[in-house]
Protein backbone atom coordinates (compact mmCIF):
# COMPACT_ATOMS: atom_id res chain seq x y z
CA UNK A 1 0.00 0.00 0.00
CA UNK A 2 1.67 3.41 -1.02
CA UNK A 3 1.87 6.40 1.28
CA UNK A 4 -1.32 7.92 0.13
CA UNK A 5 -2.90 5.05 0.50
CA UNK A 6 -2.09 4.82 4.03
CA UNK A 7 -2.49 8.22 4.89
CA UNK A 8 -6.20 7.72 3.35
CA UNK A 9 -7.05 5.70 5.78
CA UNK A 10 -5.43 6.72 8.87
CA UNK A 11 -7.63 10.12 8.20
CA UNK A 12 -10.68 7.82 7.23
CA UNK A 13 -9.96 5.70 10.70
CA UNK A 14 -9.35 8.72 13.05
CA UNK A 15 -12.40 10.47 11.51
CA UNK A 16 -14.56 7.35 12.68
CA UNK A 17 -13.05 6.85 16.33
CA UNK A 18 -13.39 10.89 16.98
CA UNK A 19 -17.10 10.98 15.70
CA UNK A 20 -17.43 7.84 18.18
CA UNK A 21 -16.85 9.93 21.18
CA UNK A 22 -18.84 10.64 23.61
CA UNK A 23 -16.97 11.67 26.68
CA UNK A 24 -16.28 15.45 26.98
CA UNK A 25 -12.85 15.16 28.47
CA UNK A 26 -11.32 13.35 25.89
CA UNK A 27 -13.15 15.67 23.45
CA UNK A 28 -11.67 18.72 24.58
CA UNK A 29 -8.37 17.38 25.00
CA UNK A 30 -7.91 16.56 21.20
CA UNK A 31 -9.42 19.91 20.41
CA UNK A 32 -6.93 21.36 22.46
CA UNK A 33 -4.12 19.39 20.63
CA UNK A 34 -4.99 20.31 17.62
CA UNK A 35 -4.97 23.80 18.66
CA UNK A 36 -1.57 23.40 19.81
CA UNK A 37 -0.59 22.05 16.24
CA UNK A 38 -2.28 25.46 14.37
CA UNK A 39 -0.26 27.14 16.90
CA UNK A 40 2.97 25.59 16.43
CA UNK A 41 2.94 25.65 12.66
CA UNK A 42 1.70 28.18 10.14
CA UNK A 43 0.02 30.37 12.08
CA UNK A 44 3.28 31.74 13.97
CA UNK A 45 4.98 32.12 10.45
CA UNK A 46 2.55 34.60 9.28
CA UNK A 47 2.22 38.30 9.38
CA UNK A 48 0.35 40.25 12.03
CA UNK A 49 -1.89 41.49 9.50
CA UNK A 50 -2.65 38.16 8.02
CA UNK A 51 -3.52 36.80 11.16
CA UNK A 52 -5.60 40.15 12.04
CA UNK A 53 -7.12 39.40 9.00
CA UNK A 54 -8.13 35.63 9.70
CA UNK A 55 -9.33 36.31 13.00
CA UNK A 56 -11.69 39.38 11.54
CA UNK A 57 -13.25 36.90 8.88
CA UNK A 58 -13.64 34.42 11.28
CA UNK A 59 -15.55 36.42 13.70
CA UNK A 60 -17.14 37.90 11.03
CA UNK A 61 -18.33 33.75 9.91
CA UNK A 62 -19.53 33.46 13.86
CA UNK A 63 -21.88 36.59 13.90
CA UNK A 64 -23.48 34.65 10.71
CA UNK A 65 -22.03 37.91 8.24
CA UNK A 66 -21.37 35.38 5.07
CA UNK A 67 -21.74 35.58 1.92
CA UNK A 68 -23.54 32.14 0.00
CA UNK A 69 -21.24 30.19 -2.15
CA UNK A 70 -23.26 30.64 -5.13
CA UNK A 71 -23.43 34.28 -4.89
CA UNK A 72 -19.28 34.90 -4.33
CA UNK A 73 -19.32 32.45 -7.71
CA UNK A 74 -21.40 34.74 -9.69
CA UNK A 75 -19.67 37.88 -8.50
CA UNK A 76 -16.32 36.01 -9.48
CA UNK A 77 -17.67 34.22 -12.86
CA UNK A 78 -15.32 36.60 -15.45
CA UNK A 79 -12.08 35.46 -13.54
CA UNK A 80 -12.98 31.66 -13.01
CA UNK A 81 -13.47 31.09 -16.43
Amino acid sequence: MDTTNKTYLLKLNLITWITAIQDIETLSFLEHLQQQQIESSWWNDISDYERQSISKGLLEAENGNTIPHFEVKKLYEKWLN
